[in-house]
């Protein structure tokens, strides 16, 4: 069953500097040898490590499936949960995963963002937009590498000769968010599970050592479309967890695998889907609605922002926790730290479910408005992402 925080005053922030996606490749990276990177999560010395991502896997909702993962589970119980940043979301954890930095450091803050000089909200899932049903491609204006010019930890561990290899689906070769995030390895497609598997081991296999970073759409593609509390969800994930059981049952030997998660997912059902179109008070003021349903980033007109944080915590404040820009980011929602060419990007208020419940422009995101499984928000079954390895 899907589940959100009991509403209170204020979210748990997320895990940054202790136990967070932030903490993952530099702690990787120092249990493979590479000088200045702390050790954070305490991983165990290895030859070579493999850190495949899972999305959409929740430490909740692994915990909730001990059937259909008994692999994942059974690592589970030395292994431990750690938060995803703010919002729960793919790009920003993959942001995370790739620079070793919270979202507010590395920029990559949401889903679709308000961007200066843009109209319409940019999806940095696509880096670009729709425009009459066309896809706008960013990539030549908005470079990635300006977008997000931090040194990615796979630059900084190939700077010291350690061979990295990044495994994804053929079209996510040179995507804006491979670009920006993920840059500095090798990149390999693959085209299945088992593909998956064969790739990531023929890597481990370098003389040398070697970082593997292989990445795993289709858990989260079914909880989006299925829902978590689908009878397809916990297929998918038994098909993650033998997948899973595979690499670590061929690991070379001093060879780790390393399992985690970009966020967990919350079902909304269709009668707690707010639809803005219906709600003209929710945009009186505002010039754009960016983020995602259950982590809404509102950027309001100049000079209406306060007026704008009233209506939403009036309308919608029982259900979300609304807080304005500079709230947000003094709460540690984005990390410690947020430069000032990066809060532009994120809206002048914020508002992050904690009903199961999610926020709509049906006219403009039909599709999201159709999904049945959600993310983004600061409750646990957002937050929470398993960390678990396992070594040869």
């Amino acid at each position: 069953m899907s589940r959100v925080e009991v509403p209170g005053s204020e979210p748990t922030a997320p895990r940054y500097g202790e136990a967070s996606l932030t903490e993952v490749t530099p702690s990787i990276l120092s249990a493979l040898g590479v000088a200045a990177s702390p050790n954070t999560l305490a991983v165990e010395a290895a030859g070579a490590v493999c850190l495949l991502v899972i999305d959409g896997l929740g430490w909740v909702q692994l915990r909730d499936h001990p059937d259909q993962a008994p692999f994942l589970n059974a690592l589970a119980t030395r292994g431990r949960a750690i938060t995803t940043g703010f919002p729960s979301t793919t790009v920003a954890s993959l942001g995370s995963i790739g620079t070793g930095l919270p979202p507010g450091r590395h920029g990559l803050v949401g889903y679709t963002l308000g961007l200066p000089g843009y109209e319409r909200p940019v999806n940095l899932l696509a880096w670009g937009f729709l425009d009459g049903g066309i896809q706008v491609d960013l990539r030549a204006e908005l470079p990635p590498e300006d977008f997000q010019p931090e040194r990615t930890a796979f630059e900084r561990a190939a700077d010291t000769g350690l061979p990295v290899t990044v495994l994804g689906a053929r079209e996510l070769g040179g995507s804006g968010m491979t670009r920006a995030a993920l840059r500095g390895g090798t990149f390999t497609a693959v085209y299945s599970m088992g593909d998956v598997a064969a790739m990531v081991l023929a890597a481990l296999r370098a003389p040398r050592g070697a970082l593997v970073y292989a990445y795993h759409p289709n858990l989260d593609v079914t909880g989006h479309i299925r829902g978590v509390d689908s009878e397809s969800w916990a297929l998918e994930l038994a098909a993650v967890d033998r997948l899973a059981e595979t690499i670590a049952e061929r690991l070379p030997g001093g060879a780790m695998l390393a399992v985690t998660g970009d966020h967990g997912m919350v079902d909304v059902a269709e009668d707690r889907k707010v639809d803005l179109a219906g709600r003209p008070e929710l945009l009186d003021g505002v010039r754009q609605v960016a983020g995602e349903p259950r982590a809404r980033y509102v950027y309001a007109i100049p000079g209406a922002e306060a007026d704008v944080l009233a209506a939403w915590r009036d309308s919608l404040g029982d259900a979300m926790w609304v807080r304005s820009r500079d709230q947000a980011i003094g709460a540690g929602w984005f990390g410690p730290v947020v430069p000032d060419r990066i809060r532009p990007r994120i809206g002048d208020v914020v508002a992050a479910a904690r009903e199961p419940m999610g926020v709509f422009r049906r006219d403009l995101e039909g599709l999201l408005f159709r999904l049945i499984g959600h993310h983004g928000s600061l409750t646990p079954a957002e937050l929470l992402v398993p960390f678990l390895t396992t070594k040869k």
